[in-house]
């Protein structure tokens, strides 16, 4: 593992995500590459999310003065540098050693907010004593009790806010884990469900471990009665994510969610859902700017920041490329990725004719063939 690079000069020459995920392929491990990588059954769903940003096109607006572009916004009612969030991904230090510490410094040094997973390896309470702005990303667990914990922990903590991810009631198929008989390291735990061993740990053919220990762990009863208890349990904001249908994110508006993250879990669920870029139009009409909307899933680029921004949403979660940047470059390659971001929101703020964030709602864009569906 070779999460100490940059001083070496690795980060030097990243020019773009692709360049930093190259990096993070040539010292990972092939199967924690692939756990990282991967998506369920044949990747349809992986591929087609980088596709639908690809088929988005933007009109430009000219002659207005953008010698101040600004990409500051806000993100549930707090100030953030850029529209953008450091997504949930589990077991950081599968990566690095530092694992979600170094990532959650990166962010707060970058101005967004870290989302810290219910399967992190690091403790929510040393995450937030890095002073950042942190999100707690909750999955139902099969013991209720045992759920509700885990939202006052986060509280106690001092998180702000409840990312409640209900596209999961199983671990979707994914193939390469299955090929790898994938399992954790032993010093890599889930140190909010026990922290020890579990089945997580053990290797066996023809399976992933992982898969097995969430099968195990996560409740497959998640429905709206949980929405309403969630609400009825937390002063926090409360964030769905996970949601495609418009009938859903009406539901969820009804229920108290304050915001929603449009999503197919990085293809990572089920194989052939719609991709959050063509979803993301059918649920900003349904919702009627009830509440606040992001979206993640193959966002890469300062573009693909934008066009999330003409779409309808107030701004994304990245996940896959901040984990590259740690594993690359450790908390620096973190820093470098934000920092390579944030340029290239401000420089496609700027060549679209946007001052500031708002002004991207207003431009005209070619929708990708699909939006609508549903």
């Amino acid at each position: 593992m070779a999460c100490d690079d940059v001083g070496g000069g690795t980060a030097a020459v990243w020019l773009d995500m692709d360049d930093v995920e190259r990096a993070a392929a040539a010292v990972l491990p092939p199967d924690v590459w692939d756990f990282v990588a991967g998506g369920s059954g044949r990747e349809l769903s992986l591929a087609a999310n980088r596709a639908a940003f690809d088929g988005v096109f933007v009109r430009p607006r000219i002659l207005r003065d953008v010698s101040g572009c600004d990409t500051e916004t806000t993100l549930l009612g707090r100030a953030v540098r850029m529209p953008v969030a450091v997504g949930p991904v589990a077991y950081h230090r599968l990566v690095c050693p530092e694992g979600e510490s170094a990532t959650a410094r990166a962010a707060k040094a970058a101005g967004v907010p870290f989302t810290v997973a219910t399967l992190s390896s690091v403790p929510v309470e040393e995450i937030t004593a890095v002073g950042g702005s942190v999100w707690f990303q909750l999955y139902w667990l099969r013991d209720t009790g045992r759920t509700l914990d885990l939202v006052r922990r986060a509280e106690d903590a001092g998180c702000e806010a409840i990312v409640l991810t209900v596209d999961v009631p199983w671990m979707g198929r994914r193939l390469r884990d299955v090929r790898n008989g994938f399992a954790l390291p032993d010093h890599v735990r889930a140190v909010h469900l026990g922290g020890g061993t579990s089945t997580a740990h053990r290797a066996g053919g023809g399976e992933s471990a992982v898969a097995v220990h969430t099968a195990e762990t996560f409740s497959r009863s998640v429905t709206w009665s949980c929405v309403r208890q969630l609400r009825e349990s937390t002063r926090l904001p409360i964030v769905l994510k996970g949601v495609l249908a418009p009938e859903d994110a009406r539901r969820a508006v009804e229920h108290g969610v304050d915001a929603l993250v449009v999503s197919n879990h990085g293809g990572r669920q089920l194989d052939g859902a719609l991709t959050a870029v063509h979803a993301l139009p059918g649920v900003v009409e349904a919702v009627g700017g009830a509440c606040e909307i992001l979206l993640d899933g193959g966002v890469r680029s300062g573009t693909d920041v934008l066009k999330a921004l003409a779409l309808g949403a107030s701004g994304v979660l990245v996940g896959r490329a901040p984990v590259w940047g740690l594993a690359a470059g450790g908390e620096e390659g973190v820093r470098r990725v934000l920092e390579l971001l944030a340029g290239e929101v401000t420089d496609a703020l700027g060549l679209a004719g946007c001052a500031g964030v708002a002004d991207a709602a207003g431009l005209d864009i070619l929708r990708p063939v699909g939006v609508g569906i549903g």
